[in-house]
């Protein structure tokens, strides 16, 4: 990973933060250079796990970045300027995972994933959706067998209380970030529970 430019982009499942530094923190230890990125929700919106600004600081300082790309605008030359050799979308949520699923182009994740995806670049994404395997299955079928597209290895999230819900083992996501950037998938992709 030495040397590797990394875009790390969070979307809105903010209890699933908490779990995610520890993985971004532990990418700069193996010498990538992170790109921090932010759904326009995951940036702007305060929530009972946290304030934006507090969550911005934190990821700035475990990625050792400067800025953090939150607009469409700011997420569009990934693309024309090949700024990454991996992009990995952690937390994905449901309505993420759906949007890349679909071409649709109107966040700064889904932007940012458009752009990287047209260099033929790998894009890891490590799920954190609670219909991952209701009105989103599909989504994330298609995705399991899309090109250049990889994936955390997940479980289901409690299934008794929520069957349809699924995480990703964030502290798998190093060692799947090495795999996608060989163009490989971490095996097994399900897992047991978190």
């Amino acid at each position: 990973m030495i040397n590797k430019r990394i875009g790390f982009a969070l979307t809105a499942s903010y209890c699933t933060f908490s779990a995610v530094l520890p993985e971004i923190r532990e990418l700069t230890a193996r010498g990538a250079q992170l790109v921090p990125i932010m759904s326009e929700n995951a940036a702007m919106v305060d929530t009972k796990f946290g304030e934006a600004a507090m969550w911005k600081e934190k990821i700035l300082q475990v990625s050792k970045a400067h800025v953090i790309i939150e607009t469409i605008v700011q997420a569009e030359p990934i693309g024309p300027a090949k700024l990454l050799d991996l992009l990995i979308v952690a937390p994905c949520t449901g309505n993420t995972l759906g949007k890349i699923a679909n071409a649709i182009t109107d966040s700064v994740v889904t932007m940012a994933v458009k752009a990287h995806l047209r260099n033929q670049r790998p894009v890891l994404i490590a799920v954190s959706t609670n219909d991952g395997l209701g009105q989103n299955a599909v989504n994330l079928g298609r995705l399991l067998n899309s090109k250049n597209i990889f994936f955390v290895p997940f479980a289901q999230d409690n299934p008794e209380f929520k069957p349809n819900s699924l995480v990703a083992h964030m502290n798998l996501l190093p060692d799947a970030a090495e795999h996608a950037l060989r163009g490989m998938q971490l095996q097994p992709v399900l897992r047991g529970s978190n």
